[in-house]
């Protein structure tokens, strides 16, 4: 069954999140907390060798419309408004940074049930657009085709479901750009040990392996332990990241 590419950031989603989501080679910390009035509010610190950055973030939705405002370290207020279906299949997301008067940009994601379209149009004078491509799903099965940077880079993707009593999953992702003519291919697996515990892999094609486990030691509360090594360079030391993320 061929549907609809769907939103632009859902498209390639599943095997963005199985590749990428989670891994870490820093230290982190985050804690979210909820007002009274539904207002997430959470704090993160990363440490990044000798260097400690940090943000505070809050998220507010009120019907269709959700802001995010997030301010780190280094006093950049990040705000985005998105607002869904003002139209029938229409999301609209505007995004500014402060002081960069150059960030604020408008999207517009339109799915229709067999096409999809995002156009991304920055606030000055050089718009740019993205066009999702195919999509294509069954009921464990999930590829994509995007192109991004200017018509610069095309990403496909790949995500099979194996198991889905043990969330056992395979995904790919290659990407290729058409002005330095290189090409990059990342692979990965994920396996759930038990209803709380996740082990993820994957490796690419500059020889980087990486490996995670994360446990849900409270509910939405994760402890996770990942690490990359450079198969090519296997003298160098080992990255190891760990994050500790608490929601009540």
């Amino acid at each position: 069954m061929v549907k609809g590419p769907g939103l632009y950031l859902d498209i390639g989603k599943k095997a963005r999140d199985l590749l990428y989501k989670d891994y870490q080679s820093d230290h982190k910390f985050t804690v979210t907390t909820y007002t009274s009035t539904g207002v997430a509010i959470s704090s993160t610190g990363i440490r990044k060798g000798d260097l400690y950055l940090g943000d505070v973030s809050t998220q507010l939705k009120n019907k269709n419309i959700t802001t995010d405002v997030k301010v780190d370290t280094d006093s950049n207020l990040r705000t985005t408004i998105t607002i869904d279906e003002p139209a029938p299949g229409l999301k609209a997301i505007f995004s500014f940074i402060v002081p960069d008067q150059r960030s604020g940009k408008v999207e517009l994601q339109y799915q229709h049930e067999y096409a999809g379209i995002s156009t991304s149009i920055g606030l000055t004078a050089n718009p740019i657009v993205n066009f999702s491509g195919l999509n294509f799903t069954h009921a464990d099965l999930i590829a994509s085709l995007i192109l991004n940077d200017k018509a610069d880079t095309v990403t496909a993707s790949y995500y099979h479901t194996v198991s889905p009593l043990t969330n056992t999953a395979v995904g790919a992702e290659l990407s290729h750009s058409f002005s330095s003519n290189e090409n990059s291919l990342t692979i990965g697996t994920q396996h759930a040990l038990d209803p709380l515990t996740t082990v993820k892999g994957r490796v690419n094609n500059y020889g980087r392996a990486s490996a995670l486990i994360q446990h849900e030691w409270r509910p939405k509360s994760f402890f996770t332990i990942s690490g990359e090594v450079d198969t090519r360079a296997i003298e160098k030391s080992a990255k190891i990241g760990l994050a500790l993320a608490l929601k009540p």
